[in-house]
């Protein structure tokens, strides 16, 4: 069941709107924001929308409240694995962006790693860290620095590049007060770019330029220090077949209706998808509506196109 694009010119018909925001994952505070933007855009192209948390709420209330259909601004766990999506469904009610699969597996940067290794789709070396990890065996495969990263969280947090043997450790130990599954990544000098998809178009790249080299929590969403290129300065031709490597990407992956994907492009013009974003976030320093606007498309458009795609399975 999904809603076609003609229904984008009226917003009337799209029925009681749920804008899906806060949650209980460590990203609460940026989705709180998302959806808060979210929220104001469908309302001011007409949309009876209204906020909906499921840290304070259950997800059964949705049906109480006359809801046809969801717009996710919901990030990291419980939100963007899979579980709202398959509850959703469940109650057969439509959602906006990827389904339960594809969020799953997107939110696991191991498993989006190995997919893409096996369709031939580039992205760093990796190796898997425990508390029994030889360390200095870590750092002969991977090479310094390399970069600690929780599996199963966003927006930087809980990630460290580790640039000597002895504060390898100590960065497994951070990641794993976020998570139980940690990786290590081969650290890839290069830009740093990310792509965004609107159905099954690949939007204008975006080159990140953020203080010292270091897009962490902070840098993303509380500094105007970050500077963000669109155009991203990449020849035509060079900026489509990233774009065409990034739809390669989605595909692989599943992903449906929107989302984002962050890569490097090392100097050799080799690039290496780090991972797959399917609920993005929709802030004021948010790459999706930047990247959207290049496209000739302002954001309260844009999150109506993304509440037309709404879907059941």
């Amino acid at each position: 069941m999904s809603t076609s694009q003609s229904t984008i010119n009226n917003p009337a018909s799209l029925g009681r709107v749920a804008v899906l925001m806060g949650g209980r994952s460590a990203e609460r505070e940026i989705s709180l924001m998302s959806g808060q933007a979210v929220l104001a855009g469908l309302r001011r192209k007409g949309v009876d929308a209204y906020a909906f948390d499921p840290a304070e709420r259950g997800l059964f209330e949705l049906k109480a409240d006359g809801c046809a259909r969801v717009f996710i601004a919901l990030h990291g766990r419980y939100g963007e694995d899979g579980t709202v999506q398959g509850a959703l469904e469940i109650m057969e009610i439509p959602y906006t962006g990827s389904g339960v699969m594809a969020s799953a597996l997107c939110i696991d940067k191991l498993r989006t790693k190995l997919i893409w290794r096996s369709m031939d789709i580039p992205t760093p070396k990796h190796v898997i860290l425990t508390a029994a990890t030889d360390w200095a065996r870590a750092v002969r495969e991977l090479g310094l620095p390399l970069i600690v990263k929780p599996a199963h969280e966003g927006s930087s947090i809980g990630i460290t590049k580790v640039t000597s043997l002895e504060k390898l450790e100590p960065a497994y130990e951070l990641a794993a007060k976020c998570d139980t599954l940690v990786i290590a990544e081969e650290f890839v000098a290069g830009s740093e770019l990310t792509g965004a998809f609107l159905a099954d178009r690949a939007l204008p790249l975006i080159r990140i330029e953020a203080p010292q080299g270091n897009y962490d929590y902070h840098n993303k969403y509380f500094t105007d220090d970050t500077k963000y290129h669109c155009p991203c300065g990449l020849p035509p031709s060079r900026e489509q077949a990233l774009q065409a490597v990034i739809m390669r990407a989605v595909d692989a992956l599943g992903c449906y209706g929107w989302g984002r994907a962050d890569l490097i492009l090392r100097e050799d013009g080799q690039p290496f998808l780090l991972e797959m974003n399917t609920s993005p976030g929709m802030t004021g320093h948010s790459l999706v509506p930047m990247a959207a606007r290049a496209a000739g498309i302002e954001f309260d458009d844009l999150v109506l196109r993304i509440l037309g795609m709404t879907h059941v399975g």
